[in-house]
């Protein structure tokens, strides 16, 4: 899918290690040098247009921040945020979401879709939690998978936004739609695919960032349907979605 400014990534699957990346569990694959060239131009222009971008979750420390995360799978941010004061204040502390149940859990979060399933995943995260990690959360990629409801996109919000450590790039549905749109990877690329591209392609240190615009900018301008962003100048330099509009 090519459109305007859109370059066409390479599919080489060769792959590289540098020292900067060696504490990843996997090797990045290679993109070409004017690809790379690209991405520094997209995000220059993303740092222009919205970098005040930040997570859009409400937490006052990481264990908030971690069940937040948990609760928007499959839900937005807006309903999270609505359901989370309360919940935060009735559960302060892991050890207290530890000391209750799913069940009593539930009613804070009934608003938000599967959120039986997601009682049951916040009980025993916080458990752990409490139990394993004394009640702090893991600030290793590892030991947060190892927490229940916790794949790589939770873990990479947990620690690039509570915690400064950019082990990946946060893909969500905006960041994979964005990621195609603005030429970065062909259409039908998979998830982990399309991550360690935009890990190969941008510098390490603005992971967190990178995520965060791409989503705002998916938020508020290039969306799934309707998309408002014929003259947005990133999407106008860089993107395909004119020719998406509904």
């Amino acid at each position: 899918m090519a459109g305007r400014g859109a370059a066409k990534p390479s599919t080489k699957i060769s792959t590289r290690r540098s020292a900067a990346n060696a504490d990843l569990p996997f090797e990045l694959p290679q993109v070409a040098p004017s690809l790379k060239r690209r991405a520094t131009r997209l995000l220059a222009a993303l740092d222009e247009h919205y970098g005040d971008a930040v997570c859009e979750l409400d937490f006052s420390q990481p264990h908030e921040l971690l069940v937040a995360t948990i609760l928007s799978a499959q839900a937005t941010d807006v309903g999270v945020n609505k359901a989370t004061p309360a919940l935060f204040e009735a559960f302060p502390t892991p050890a207290d979401y530890a000391a209750s149940t799913p069940e009593k859990i539930e009613p804070y979060i009934r608003t938000i879709g599967l959120f039986r399933n997601k009682a049951k995943a916040i009980h025993a995260a916080m458990s752990a939690v409490n139990e394993t990690f004394g009640g702090e959360v893991p600030r290793t990629m590892e030991e947060l998978l190892t927490l229940r409801g916790v794949a790589r996109k939770t873990a990479n919000v947990v620690l690039s936004t509570a915690y400064g450590i950019h082990m990946g790039v946060v893909v969500d549905t905006h960041v994979a739609r964005l990621a195609v749109r603005l030429g970065l990877v062909e259409e039908g690329t998979t998830v982990p695919q399309i991550e360690r591209r935009l890990m190969a392609m941008f510098p390490r240190d603005r992971w967190g960032d990178l995520s965060h615009m791409l989503i705002w900018h998916g938020r508020r301008a290039c969306k799934a349907r309707g998309a408002v962003c014929g003259e947005h100048p990133i999407c106008g330099k860089f993107g395909s979605c004119c020719e998406l509009r509904d």
